[in-house]
């Protein structure tokens, strides 16, 4: 008889375990599945600030840029100054320069 109560209790003890472990494998699907609905959120949060940062670079903008002609022709006047003055540079440093002057 007490063979028989070791055995009973044996996989009473067994049941208990195997539910255990169903448990603990539902909540951790549980966990994955909020896991899984947070990240949506937070892409969804990054493409928003993205948009803010955006239309904000815009309106700092606001101007459209300066034409090709309207620099080249602001760099040969800043070439032109630039040579008769004798101080040093180069065809890149006076294009830099036109666009600084014209996109303010």
């Amino acid at each position: 008889m007490a063979a028989k109560k070791k055995s009973i209790t044996k996989k009473v003890a067994a049941k208990k375990v195997s539910k255990k472990a169903v448990s603990k494998k539902v909540a951790s699907k549980k966990v994955a599945k909020k896991a899984a609905k947070k990240v949506p959120a937070k892409k969804a949060a990054a493409k928003k600030a993205t948009k803010k940062a955006t239309k904000k670079a815009t309106k700092k903008a606001g101007k459209k840029a300066p034409s090709k002609a309207a620099i080249t022709a602001k760099a040969l006047e800043i070439y032109l100054k630039r040579k008769s003055s004798g101080k040093p540079g180069d065809e890149m440093s006076d294009w830099l320069q036109a666009e600084k002057a014209l996109s303010k």
